[in-house]
């Protein structure tokens, strides 16, 4: 058994706030299984909770000076997810609602010149930003949205982890969303 087992919340996070990466780690064993869970049950994604989980640990931790408890350390920490759960399911939203209007786009019977050029354009600006992606991103990325692997089959057919296919996938995501934005937004407003 280590000193800091018998520690109250409130003196780990004093030791926290002092850069005591023992106490860090013991907030971590006592708090993480149980955010893990009510994570869980709200999102009912292993991969997206654990990511969830890792970033609140890791914010704690560089934060970790800053800390301020209205209450106790279990509020703050439960706090937080219940705000990155909500985030997410946010996020999820506005994909829905950007999916549901790229379909609405596809499937509308006239497309007239203006918009069969707009189209053209933003394939070649998707096709470009897609192509300055670093080679294994790109080559998970266009597995995934091209050939529509899932997760599973991508990671057996390129020999890596499910967990790298995701990461890959969420991180070539967030670039092209980063590169394209701007382009879509001035060109239909949908950013």
């Amino acid at each position: 058994m280590n000193r800091y087992s018998t520690c109250t919340d409130a003196e780990l996070t004093d030791l926290l706030r002092k850069g005591d990466g023992a106490a860090f780690a013991e907030i971590y064993q006592r708090y993480s299984p149980v955010l893990y869970r009510h994570a869980y049950n709200k999102l009912r994604d292993k991969e997206e909770v654990r990511d969830l989980i890792q970033e609140l640990f890791i914010n704690l931790w560089d934060r970790r000076q800053d800390i301020v408890l209205a209450s106790s350390l279990s509020s703050y920490l439960y706090g937080a997810v219940r705000n990155r759960v909500i985030n997410v399911f946010a996020h999820q939203k506005v994909e829905e609602r950007y999916l549901a209007s790229l379909v609405d786009f596809v499937e509308a019977d006239q497309v007239t010149a203006d918009q069969w050029v707009r189209e053209r354009e933003l394939r070649a600006q998707i096709e470009r930003a897609v192509a300055s992606l670093p080679r294994k991103m790109r080559e998970v990325f266009e597995l995934s949205r091209i050939e529509h692997l899932n997760h599973k089959e991508i990671a057996e057919r390129l020999d890596i982890s499910d967990q790298t296919v995701n990461k890959q996938v969420k991180n070539a995501l967030r670039i092209l969303r980063s590169k394209l934005g701007a382009f879509l937004f001035s060109f239909w407003g949908i950013f």
